[in-house]
């Protein structure tokens, strides 16, 4: 049994509860919050897709998706007052988003035929351009913008499964798990103790 198709399912119910979650400071109703939700799920993974000539697009062939995004949505909906008053809530979410799609979008591309440094980049591309897509929609400075570790820590888990792949005789699922582990323990590690890549700055 694969952990394949649960998890992508999870990692968009999990990216639409942050989606949806990124309005609380904004003055809209419950249709922008659902809007930003649903892009903030699948916007990865279909510029990902369309990317790599891969139709129909995922969230079109499988209805699940969208049950799966509507599920995020409405869990938000109900639960905001409680997720609001968790600091720490909307990070969580969006940990668990992007280290599900990462490691999944690798999969996709490495089933699709491409190169192994083309599938970990695909992957960073999958987990990271949703949010890229909300911050964008709600005029915040993107995530990957900031001086913060979060594509890295995609890239590093995306390498790990890679290495652990090709190189091991590790069972798959096993490997899906301990590379979405890296993932989230390198993306919470690296908030909690500030820790940033060095800063990019031209000599005058």
């Amino acid at each position: 049994m694969t952990f394949q198709y649960p998890l992508e399912l999870i990692g968009t119910f999990f990216f639409a509860i942050s989606g949806a979650l990124a309005m609380q400071d904004k003055e809209h109703d419950w249709f922008g919050a659902a809007f930003t939700g649903f892009v903030t799920a699948i916007g990865g993974g279909t510029l990902r897709d369309i990317m790599l000539g891969s139709y129909p697009l995922v969230w079109i062939g499988d209805i699940n998706f969208l049950y799966a995004v509507l599920g995020g949505v409405v869990t938000a909906i109900i639960f905001f007052r409680v997720f609001i008053h968790l600091r720490r809530t909307f990070l969580f979410f969006d940990t668990i988003g992007i280290s599900f799609f990462t490691i999944l979008g690798v999969e996709k591309a490495i089933a699709l035929g491409v190169r192994p440094e083309i599938a970990a980049i695909m992957g960073m591309f999958t987990a990271v351009m949703g949010g890229v897509i909300r911050d964008t929609l709600t005029n915040e400075i993107p995530v990957i913008f900031r001086k913060e570790i979060y594509a890295t820590a995609c890239l590093a888990g995306a390498i790990v499964y890679l290495l652990i792949d090709l190189h091991t005789p590790l069972e798959r699922n096993y490997n899906l798990l301990i590379s979405i582990f890296v993932i989230i323990f390198v993306r919470l590690m690296a908030v909690r103790f500030k820790l940033a890549l060095p800063g990019f700055r031209t000599k005058r």
